[in-house]
């Protein structure tokens, strides 16, 4: 696997607002690349978006259709494993809830598929009420192919691994299904602010 961090210059913990940064976390102004393994490059007319509930009932989104949904404006915090974290920053994209609107019951769980073979897991509480997105800008630009364009999965409450880059599908189910990470002894939720980073954490 290839990992690939660029312009990381952070400051304690102590230096940064009181309450906003997790345990053991440094502040940095940059937005640091990390990737396993290559960047994919996907053309707009090769994306899709494809969500699948625990029934095996489909729902497929070009990039048009996409694009036609109602979008929504983000500030959020965003913690990385790697013990960065960078503040304010302001993403546009998708709800998850928009995506499952008129879906009662999807699944419990869902294993997020990315263009490229990366794959993360997490509860369906956590990518429903408001808490994610599928985002495809990122301070008022394009999301660049670096940090996941043309769309990425946004989960800022837990570690930046679950928000899956360069997303493509959402398999939902009601049994847990281990992603990449979490194969490789990563912990399976991922609090920042338990420091989650690791299986037994």
């Amino acid at each position: 696997m290839t990992f690939v961090t660029r312009g990381f210059r952070g400051r304690r913990q102590t230096d940064a607002p009181a309450g906003r940064v997790p345990p053991g976390q440094y502040v940095t102004e940059d937005f640091p690349v990390l990737s396993a393994g290559p960047t994919p490059r996907i053309s707009l007319e090769d994306w899709h978006l494809r969500l699948v509930d625990k029934h095996g009932n489909e729902r497929r989104w070009d990039w048009a259709r996409f694009q036609a949904l109602e979008t929504e404006t983000i500030t959020v915090d965003i913690h990385c494993v790697t013990k960065w974290s960078k503040l304010d920053t302001t993403w546009q994209g998708v709800s998850v809830d928009t995506l499952l609107a008129g879906i009662e019951d999807p699944g419990a769980h869902v294993l997020i598929r990315s263009f490229g073979g990366y794959t993360t897991n997490l509860p369906t509480a956590d990518v429903t009420g408001g808490k994610a997105w599928v985002v495809f800008d990122y301070e008022g630009k394009p999301l660049t192919p670096e940090h996941g364009g043309p769309a990425r999965l946004l989960v800022p409450h837990l570690y930046f691994w679950k928000s899956a880059k360069w997303v493509s599908d959402l398999e939902f189910a009601d049994v847990d299904r281990r992603g990449f990470w979490e194969s490789y002894g990563y912990h399976n939720y991922g609090d920042p602010w338990r420091e989650q980073r690791y299986t037994d954490d």
